[in-house]
């Protein structure tokens, strides 16, 4: 991972970022502000302790604190054109694209006047706290991962309360959301742009929500999301049983399931024999080869069994046990199709390292946690910049690595099937050799 820069090296790339930053901040508008956009993202990947205005306006030759103030927190440029000028751009750079990742990580912060802080769950911090949340969403190949967009996530007690709306300057438009209701937005918006969608991959904070899965698979759109052990599933597919005729009298009967009652994941894994589950590498990591034991099986989610509620489809369920622990760590669900395998399943679930990478970057080398304003235009502008910054990032290392993209598929899949054709994009995982456990499960 490519970090902040020097002043010698950023010299030395400094037509490279020229070049980058022009075209994505043209829809800006006036020469002064693509001016102070370039200082801005400038004074980002510059090293240095504090990536906010001030100490920025320090280190870049002509920066001014004042102008740099004006373009970020007053001046009304919009950000979704230049994100999607950024989105556009980077899908042609990564290419081809093999998942798009959905996630959401915070900013503390003190007092109560920064735009949507609140004593919220913030998975950074690990537990309630004081703090901004965002939601985002990433575009990720076997190599590189770049976020797409970002949204602030408001809490009730922001969206109902015009005074504090007044004041941070937020859009009428603007309405509570669940995390889960703007991620669909984010992907609405991708796709919107004109990208071509990846398999959608998220946590189980999305995954447990059926609502989620439901709306994705409205859009044809392939998933893997992680799933709590505690959801229930039948091993078999079930259909609920036709109310009989209403006779006119009482209350007019429910559709049953004549099925039996449906079991906990964590049953389920448990009860799996040994040799349902495969060791699987999935990539190299800084201290050796990562691996952990695997098991997949089709399910059919049993939310809604006892209530009139829409029956769910068929889906993967992949377990991860590794070797020692006393029950699975992590489960997900998956739309992927029928044909695909084991190891694929297993690279699609742990893409979503990349986004903890991006995160861990953005804010310990270019301070996407340094913004110290308090309205809704100057975080998504200050969020914007720091996207470019760390994509130029991207780029210089791939450009330095000279990466080459070759994807030779694996399973059989058929053009057909919009949620089978994802899965070309994604590349063979390594084998172990003679020694080594069994990888090759399809």
């Amino acid at each position: 991972m490519l970090g902040s820069m020097n002043s010698r090296a950023l010299d030395a790339a400094k037509w490279r970022l020229r070049r980058f930053v022009a075209d994505l901040l043209e829809p800006v508008g006036r020469c002064e502000r693509r001016v102070w956009g370039e200082a801005y993202v400038r004074g980002l990947l510059l090293d240095g302790e504090r990536k906010s205005i001030e100490p920025m306006a320090v280190r870049v030759p002509g920066g001014n604190v004042q102008a740099m103030q004006q373009f970020i927190g007053q001046s009304p440029w919009g950000v979704a054109e230049v994100r999607a000028r950024l989105a556009r751009r980077m899908e042609r750079e990564l290419c081809p694209t093999v998942g798009w990742i959905i996630d959401d990580t915070g900013f503390p912060k003190q007092g109560r006047h920064s735009v949507g802080v609140a004593r919220q769950y913030s998975g950074t911090l690990g537990k309630t706290g004081n703090c901004q949340v965002a939601v985002s969403l990433h575009l990720t190949t076997d190599d590189a991962s770049v976020a797409l967009d970002f949204e602030l996530y408001l809490p009730e007690s922001w969206t109902s309360d015009p005074e504090r709306r007044r004041r941070a300057g937020i859009p009428e438009e603007i309405v509570f959301r669940t995390k889960w209701q703007i991620a669909l937005g984010l992907i609405d918006r991708a796709i919107g742009t004109g990208l071509t969608p990846g398999v959608v991959t998220a946590d189980a904070g999305y995954g447990i929500v059926t609502a989620f899965r439901e709306e994705l698979a409205q859009r044809h759109l392939a998933y893997m999301l992680g799933a709590s052990e505690t959801m229930a599933v039948w091993t078999e597919r079930v259909t609920r049983e036709a109310p009989a005729p209403y006779g006119g009298r009482g209350r007019p009967r429910r559709p049953r399931y004549t099925a039996p009652p449906p079991t906990s994941l964590l049953e389920i894994a448990q009860n799996l024999p040994v040799n349902a589950y495969r060791t699987i590498t999935w990539r190299r990591g800084r201290k050796g080869r990562l691996s952990s034991r695997f098991a997949a099986l089709r399910v059919q989610p049993a939310h809604g069994h006892t209530q009139h509620a829409a029956e769910q489809p068929m889906v993967w369920v992949l377990i991860d046990w590794p070797p020692g622990a006393a029950k699975p760590e992590h489960y997900w669900f998956s739309n992927l199709s029928e044909s695909i395998g084991l190891r694929r399943l297993v690279r699609h679930a742990m893409l979503r390292w990349h986004c903890e990478q991006d995160y861990q970057q953005a804010k310990e080398e270019l301070g996407l946690d340094h913004y110290e304003g308090r309205g809704w235009l100057g975080w998504h502008h200050h969020v914007t910049l720091v996207q470019i910054a760390q994509t130029f990032l991207t780029m210089e290392r791939l450009r330095q690595e000279k990466k080459l993209f070759i994807d030779p598929p694996l399973d059989p899949e058929s053009d057909a099937d919009p949620l089978a054709a994802v899965e070309r994009n994604l590349p063979n995982l390594p084998s172990q050799g003679r020694k080594g456990t069994v990888t090759d499960i399809t």
